[in-house]
């Protein structure tokens, strides 16, 4: 090495010392001196993506299933702006993601000019999509404030970080420092001695439930653990697979559903861990979970949120339930029945499911089949997923399972991208539908350029279907905006170089899914729902308590 460089290759280097592999993004004017330094470097794979939001949600997508550092580039102003929707999405997901922005010439910056690609008090904006934000605003400051951002994103609650780099500071030279490494990120500590009240306080529970959520993706060991001590688990969307959804003592993420709240009023503990029990997963907080509820969690907020609890442990989901297991072993005495009360409840809800499928239980089951045990689940939100997706198809990696949290329509194909471009499993699979694939359609462009190695599974209605579903069940049937001019898909596909296999019957589902993920490289099946026909039941929108009736009141 030269004794002096650029900022921009000194940026990185250090992404290269953090273990970054793959970095995604969308080339300009105003980041162009990192990313020159990339690609003449030579060790780290960059994948220009169509457009800032696809980069941002590529990124999110790896992080998830790898867990590590997702990266990506964008220029400033409008380009920093069209990434705003995937950074509320990692922001809601808790993804550790670095955002690296370029910004205008610090001679320029901050002064009301309308000079071209600046947006006025940019920062502000990403600091209210983004975990934090910062600027670089020395040549000196540039790596300290990377290091920094780094170690923000990956301490628990882990989170996307923005980082403002203007292009004169990017384009400077500066002496290569003596120390390039990686940021330290610590182990968040915990009182034990509220462990061993926790473990006090569940020494008596016969019939103790776990509820898991994605901050406890890291922590199978321990849950093992427990579930050996005779706990059952349920969990979020987010955790799923933290327990294999195949073992007998979870209830997998049948959080909701009428068989499984029954049980929960037979359980005298739950223990929630890393999880913020979202509105849409507890019938918005009208879910009657089990009690007493204690909570462990790395965010010291999560403190009596959304649900009282008697008992919070701040800390480390690995730590405090290895702890809580070594403290609870010999002292809890689980009710002979407890198993096999949850193993029915889970059969109850699972059949409950499949029924309102009408023949769409016949691609599910198709899936379960060929996909194996090594793949990833990436959903998007359609009717598809908020029906079976999330729920009723089976996965067995902490990591393997990536949705769109926040209700993004038109997220889950770039995130899918991202995932297969990690390496994380042998084969990546998309759920999609065509009114969320159009919103982004030109990322399928960079899954042939990358060869992703993904199946992505269309379900084609032609239409805003739960929209659809919504105004039949609440507006009178009053079909409003929602029909869809859609392309031809299988002429769409050729003329991008991708495979497309198309479903018009279920009795074609086994044969073209084997089909499809044989194929290495990105795949589309387009399910062709006008032709299959409707699920048994619609589907219009997340499920919500129904009010139990009031005794009169009497003067």
């Amino acid at each position: 090495m030269s004794e002096k460089t650029t900022v921009g290759e000194l940026i990185a280097a250090f992404l290269e010392q953090c273990g970054v592999r793959t970095a995604f993004g969308v080339i300009s004017i105003h980041n162009m001196p990192i990313l020159d330094a990339i690609g003449r470097r030579g060790n780290i794979r960059y994948v220009g993506a169509r457009g800032e939001a696809g980069a941002l949600n590529m990124a999110d997508g790896l992080a998830r299933v790898s867990g590590e550092l997702g990266v990506a580039f964008t220029s400033t102003g409008t380009a920093a702006g069209n990434a705003a929707g995937a950074m509320v999405e990692a922001l809601t997901a808790g993804t550790a993601l670095l955002h690296i922005t370029g910004q205008i010439e610090t001679e320029y910056l901050d002064q009301d000019l309308a000079y071209i690609h600046e947006a006025p008090d940019q920062l502000s904006m990403l600091q209210s999509i983004s975990k934090a934000a910062f600027r670089v605003r020395t040549v000196d400051t540039a790596l300290p404030t990377i290091r920094e951002a780094v170690r923000v994103a990956l301490t628990a609650p882990a989170g996307p970080v923005s980082v403002e780099i203007p292009i004169d500071i990017q384009a400077a030279e500066i002496e290569w420092p003596a120390d390039l490494a990686a940021p330290h990120v610590g182990m968040l500590t915990h009182d034990s001695l509220r462990v061993k009240q926790l473990a006090d306080a569940l020494t008596n529970a016969k019939r103790p439930l776990l509820w898991l959520g994605g901050g406890t993706r890291h922590a199978r060991g321990a849950v093992e653990r427990l579930v050996k001590l005779g706990f059952g688990v349920v969990t979020s969307v987010q955790g799923r697979g933290v327990l294999p959804e195949d073992h007998p003592a979870t209830l997998g993420a049948f959080n909701v559903h009428p068989s499984v709240e029954a049980f929960y009023k037979t359980c005298d503990a739950l223990v929630v861990v890393g999880s913020r029990l979202r509105g849409n997963e507890t019938l918005k907080y009208k879910l009657a979970l089990p009690q007493p509820l204690y909570r462990i969690d790395a965010d010291a907020l999560a403190d009596n949120r959304g649900y009282r609890n008697e008992l919070f442990v701040h800390g480390d989901a690995s730590r405090v339930l290895d702890e809580l297991a070594t403290l609870l072993e010999g002292r809890i005495r689980i009710d002979a029945a407890f198993a096999s009360d949850l193993a029915a409840a889970r059969e109850t809800a699972v059949a409950e499911v499949s029924k309102g499928l009408g023949p769409y239980k016949r691609l599910v089951d198709s899936l379960q089949r060929a996909v194996g045990r090594d793949y990833n689940w990436v959903r998007d939100v359609t009717i598809s997923n908020s029906t079976w997706g999330n729920r009723l198809l089976k996965i067995f990696n902490p990591r393997a399972g990536v949705h769109a949290l926040g209700g993004g329509i038109g997220q889950g194909m770039q995130m899918a991208i991202g995932a297969a471009l990690s390496g994380a499993a042998k084969k990546t699979v998309a759920l999609v539908g065509d009114g969320g694939l159009m919103v982004n359609v030109g990322e399928l462009a960079t899954a042939v350029q990358e060869k992703a190695n993904v199946m992505i599974v269309l379900m084609n209605d032609q239409c805003y279907g739960v929209i659809r579903n919504i105004q039949d069940a609440n507006y009178g049937g009053r079909r409003m905006f929602v029909d869809l001019h859609q392309p031809d898909f299988a002429q769409f596909c050729a003329s991008l170089g991708l495979a497309h296999r198309r479903i018009t019957s279920l009795d074609q589902a086994d044969d073209i899914v084997r089909e499809g993920l044989a194929i290495d490289g990105p795949v589309l099946v387009e399910v062709d729902m006008l032709s299959v026909g409707s699920f048994a039941t619609a589907f219009a929108g997340p499920p919500v308590k129904k009010e139990e009736p009031k005794e009169p009141e009497y003067a």
